[in-house]
């Protein structure tokens, strides 16, 4: 028991290396974050120059996590531009994520291999070289070959800046750290698609990756100067090579049929269904394989952490309601009330006005506050915007939709800060990298299962609705006659022969109902969102009290 409380040592047993110690982490002294370990190694200069060392990773994430949604704008503008139709411009998409998703639990182990400051350098370097061949490239083939390997460069940026600003500020302080990594993550995906209409609009669709390359410059340079390699990152003795191959197909297959899925019909595919299954067999496969490696390429005992294996649970419910609402709101702003991309883009603008507000200051709250009651008001406040977005109708102008989405926004920042803090709170240093790679590829399904989800339950209520509002127009109603008859007239003295002006009147009025069915449809999947908010509650109750966060003297009591 000694052994166990032992200031800032990780358990011995190899089945918990991953997890700090729990009374270790709670009696080490706030003002001895930077002293050196327990191998008597000096501090890095990530740790005495944390804010450079953010701010040197932050812009490659940044710039990654933009390009998951500043690309959606320019399709059309791909399509005709590469002889390609916009179904088919959609893989642009489809192999950014999908690479995105393989490489991103193997981070840790990739860091590993090379060094995490080389990783870093050969990331950004390969992702900004990746965009300025997407930008030139000739065919839809050739883009989507780039796109694969920005996904696969961009990929490792998250996980690494992540575990970079979780290690290079004391634990007191995490809550800033994650509040300036949180404003990345948050407002990227929505900052993009208002770019990306833009530039598609006043320059080129090509710009859309263009702009990249300054950023990625930048990103470099900070990097070689300021991020160092930590002590404990060491070489593995073998390359799983099982492991790595289950890993590719596996997630690979799962990011395509959840991309796909909708636009196929899911299970009415065959290609969708043998994706499906082959995502479930080599899934399987990697967790046994992973668990029975002696050198594995993903680390999944980290989940034996109530409070982590709890709060990767959390991040992924808050992805897919994040995700879901972000995709549903731009179609339903293009689609039912005809705004054009770039004015869609700006009436969604005010989550991120909040977030940027929002992130910081919960930053800094959190380490005076548990953050399992910020959590708790995150989700309170979260689905209380969804509700209040559930009453909006036809006729909603940008100051009706302006309130919720920002109400929205800091409910966001109420629960990615501390979900990001407690969830890493009893991870220690040298598992950080393969915690972070876990945490972020679960976001990232969370996201990808959120957006596959809302959009079938989009088209399913759709159609439900048109079957209930189509049973109660009837063309021998009165009210139903009288708004045929309007329209009839309408057309005829615009030029219409009779018999096509009441042809035209019954489409006209047709489309009113599908128009009516597809308003009702969003404001359900809206209160299915928010009641999904409601029930990952309880499970806030799951996450321990955190051992770093309190700012007080003396250790922190279960």
């Amino acid at each position: 028991m000694a052994r166990a409380l032992r200031p800032g040592r990780a358990v011995d047993d190899p089945s918990r290396s991953d997890v700090l110690t729990h009374a270790g982490a709670a009696i080490r002294p706030p003002g001895n974050a930077h002293a050196p370990g327990a191998d008597g190694a000096a501090p890095s200069s990530d740790a005495q120059h944390p804010w450079l060392a953010a701010a040197s990773v932050l812009a490659g994430t940044f710039m990654v996590v933009l390009d998951t949604t500043v690309v959606n704008v320019a399709l059309p503008h791909i399509a005709g531009s590469l002889s390609a139709s916009v179904e088919e411009s959609t893989w642009a998409l489809t192999s950014y994520l999908a690479a995105n998703a393989i490489i991103l639990p193997m981070t840790a182990w990739l860091a590993r291999l090379v060094g995490r400051k080389r990783l870093l350098i050969l990331a950004v370097a390969g992702f900004t070289t990746a965009s300025v061949l997407c930008g030139m490239a000739p065919n839809l083939l050739m883009l989507v070959a780039f796109r694969v390997i920005q996904g696969m460069t961009g990929g490792v940026m998250q996980p690494l800046s992540q575990a970079v600003m979780l290690e290079a500020f004391p634990p007191r302080d995490r809550g800033k750290a994650m509040g300036l990594w949180s404003i990345g993550i948050i407002v990227a995906p929505i900052l993009g698609p208002v770019l990306g209409g833009w530039l598609t609009d006043n320059l080129s669709w090509r710009w859309v990756f263009y702009v990249n390359v300054p950023v990625g410059l930048m990103a470099i340079v900070m990097i070689r100067t300021f991020i160092t390699d930590p002590h404990y990152i060491r070489r593995p003795e073998r390359i799983d090579g099982y492991g790595l191959f289950l890993l590719a197909i596996g997630i690979g297959a799962l990011q395509i049929a959840l991309d796909k899925g909708e636009e196929e019909d899911w299970l009415a595919s065959g290609w969708i269904v043998a994706l499906l299954a082959t995502a479930v067999v080599f899934l399987v496969g990697l967790v046994i394989r992973e668990l029975m490696a002696r050198h594995p390429v993903v680390n999944l005992r980290v989940f034996k952490e109530r409070t982590y294996a709890t709060g990767v649970t959390l991040i992924t419910v808050m992805a897919f309601v994040l995700f879901g609402s972000l995709v549903m709101l731009p179609v339903f702003l293009q689609v039912l009330l005809g705004y054009p991309a770039l004015q869609a883009g700006i009436t969604l603008m005010p989550r991120g006005y909040a977030s940027l507000f929002a992130t910081p200051i919960v930053g800094l709250i959190v380490g005076y506050v548990d953050p399992r009651k910020l959590l708790t008001l995150g989700f309170l406040i979260g689905a209380g915007s969804l509700l209040w977005l559930s009453y909006i109708n036809l006729q909603v102008g940008y100051w009706d939709l302006f309130w919720p989405q920002f109400v929205q926004g800091l409910s966001f920042s109420l629960l990615m800060v501390p979900l990001t803090v407690l969830t890493m709170d009893r991870i220690a240093p040298e598992a950080m990298g393969n915690a972070a790679s876990l945490f972020n590829l679960m976001r990232n399904l969370g996201g990808s299962i959120g957006i596959a989800t809302t959009q079938t339950l989009l088209d399913r209520f759709r159609q439900g609705q048109v079957n209930i509002l189509g049973g109660h127009v009837s063309a021998y109603g009165p009210g139903t006659r009288m708004t045929i008859e309007t329209w009839r007239r309408m057309f005829v003295a615009h030029g219409s022969h009779p018999t096509t002006a009441t042809q035209q009147a019954h489409v006209l009025v047709w489309g009113m109902v599908q128009r009516q069915a597809a308003m009702v449809a969003y404001l359900d999947v809206f209160r299915v969102l928010a009641l999904l908010l409601l029930l990952a509650i309880p499970l806030v109750f799951l996450l321990k009290k955190p051992v770093h966060q309190i700012r007080r003297v003396g250790p922190v009591v279960e």
